[in-house]
């Protein structure tokens, strides 16, 4: 294999859930540069529409999916729809999740069982999914996670996000270690503090904005684009033999005290 074919991903597949805006979209807008035919699920079929208009022209052949992933009992036929209308699946990104804030003695249980069916129970059944479809196929194929700064630690407030993302951090191992003898990569992307819609409140803080640079060794913000390369080597030849890992895009943020 040529060099520069090491990072190409012609003629693969790839689904990405919540493809339709902020890092989700980062990562769709990557994949299908590199060469893959792209689907991107979402619950919004605005932003879907959106977000398919501008990876469309990156990529004719991408789609776009509305679903929303907290109904669990849905997902394996929504996702054999998808695969057959692509003809496949050999790329699945797990972006799509959702947050609550509060004092864990605060939390409503139905606020936790909705984070824990969006953030933990969806990206196990669709990694099910796949997992079946490429046995089957008697093919290999790459997942990918998207962890966090709270797989690794936690912030006050924000409880039932930390355990969802402390979670993907073991399915990660889980999935990469059972998976492993069938060709089935398993890895995950761990964002910083990332400029989003999402995160807006708080890049728009300048006071808290000021400490995320400050505390950040790289000296600023992550954007989406900064997901692209990352997304493209976890899924691609070029990290053939890495599994069960996670990448952290933080700029350094984990690596200092």
């Amino acid at each position: 294999m040529a060099d520069s074919d090491m990072f190409r991903l012609d003629g693969h597949h790839a689904l990405v859930t919540g493809g339709n805006t902020g890092i989700g979209l980062g990562i769709a807008r990557g994949l299908a540069r590199a060469g893959a035919q792209v689907a991107i699920l979402g619950r919004s079929a605005d932003k879907n529409a959106c977000a398919l208009s501008e990876l469309s022209d990156i990529q004719p052949t991408c789609r776009q999916f509305v679903f929303d992933l907290a109904d669990a009992a849905a997902i394996p036929a929504t996702y054999e729809r998808i695969s057959q209308e692509m003809g496949g699946i050999d790329i699945l990104v797990n972006n799509a999740a959702i947050t609550v804030r509060g004092r864990a003695d605060t939390v409503a249980p139905e606020d936790l069982e909705r984070l824990m069916a969006v953030n933990v129970t969806a990206p196990y059944v669709l990694s099910q999914c796949f997992a079946r479809e490429r046995i089957a196929a008697g093919a290999g194929g790459a997942i990918i996670m998207i962890a966090s700064l709270m797989s690794e630690g936690a912030r006050p407030t924000n409880s039932p996000y930390t355990v969802t993302k402390g979670a993907i951090r073991q399915m990660i191992k889980a999935l990469a270690v059972d998976w492993a003898p069938f060709g089935i990569r398993v890895n995950g992307l761990g964002p910083g503090y990332i400029q989003t819609a999402l995160t807006q409140p708080l890049w728009e803080d300048e006071a808290f904005s000021q400490w995320v640079v400050g505390r950040t060794p790289l000296g600023r913000w992550g954007t989406p684009e900064d997901f692209e390369g990352a997304a493209v080597f976890l899924a691609s030849p070029a990290s053939r033999f890495i599994t069960g890992q996670i990448l952290y895009v933080d700029g350094g943020w984990l690596a200092t005290f």
